[in-house]
């Protein structure tokens, strides 16, 4: 494959574009992201090489494994950005919501046994406990307001789409009033896991922990990938359709 430098003529085409975009495009990029703490969620607005180059990483490299990623990936895994909305807010509440609501008190009550039995010697785990009960806390609250409130109001509209009849504004007056809201509450939680990743070191439990230590490790590692992916689906997919179609719709 000719080259630029250091960088494949099809890896060029990335370091330029948004991180959002990217994973928008092919949702398996998300994985290589994920790799290189790279985040494409709440802060993907960023080029890729700027991204990189605020973490040390060789964006050159990094656009060539996103490269042979794509190179290897077949159409039908990337079509969340084309489904429909109430498909989109099942799929959402079915997997992401799901799977909240089944780890939370789970690795709550590991993250407070490790801060009982080890916070002499690692200080450091009483904070993540600390830590993840907020998020435990606000995510609980979080998925209640988009259940019962803002995803009923985003599958009405697709329901008034289908009928071909105008909808009537709702009593929080738009879709974005909400959705702003919840943009904050995803960055807040966001924020919350920088700094938990920040304490674990990259979730790398040391040598003096126990299975539960290092089993919560994981858990708080595949916790945060998939509050990526939870996030991104509505930040970069959702929410802007949802603006969208109010304004067809009213």
């Amino acid at each position: 494959m000719d080259k630029i430098g250091n960088t494949s003529l099809l890896g060029e085409n990335f370091l330029n574009k948004a991180i959002s975009d990217i994973v928008k495009e092919n949702f398996k990029t998300a994985a290589v992201f994920e790799k290189y703490h790279l985040d494409f969620c709440c802060r993907g607005n960023k080029p890729l090489n700027e991204a990189c180059s605020e973490k040390g990483l060789d964006a050159a490299m990094v656009a060539d494994e996103l490269t042979n990623l794509k190179n290897g990936s077949h159409s039908a895994d990337n079509k969340c950005s084309e489904w429909e909305l109430d498909f989109l807010v099942d799929y959402i509440v079915n997997n992401h919501h799901h799977y909240v609501k089944q780890m939370i008190p789970v690795i709550s009550t590991h993250t407070n046994k490790i801060a009982r039995v080890h916070g002499e010697n690692h200080p450091e785990t009483i904070e993540i406990a600390k830590k993840f009960s907020v998020v435990y806390k606000e995510l609980k609250q979080h998925m209640m307001k988009e259940e019962e409130i803002l995803f009923p109001f985003i599958k009405q509209l697709v329901k008034f789409k289908e009928r071909k009849t105008a909808a009537e504004a709702p009593y929080f007056g738009s879709v974005k009033n909400p959705i702003k809201m919840m943009e904050l509450e995803h960055q807040a939680a966001g924020d919350e896991f920088f700094e938990i990743r920040e304490l674990t070191n990259n979730y790398t439990p040391p040598g003096d922990a126990c299975n539960t230590y290092r089993i919560c490790y994981k858990e708080l590692k595949e916790f945060e990938e998939d509050l990526h992916k939870h996030i991104y689906l509505e930040n970069n997919i959702l929410f802007p359709k949802s603006i969208e179609l109010e304004k067809q719709m009213l």
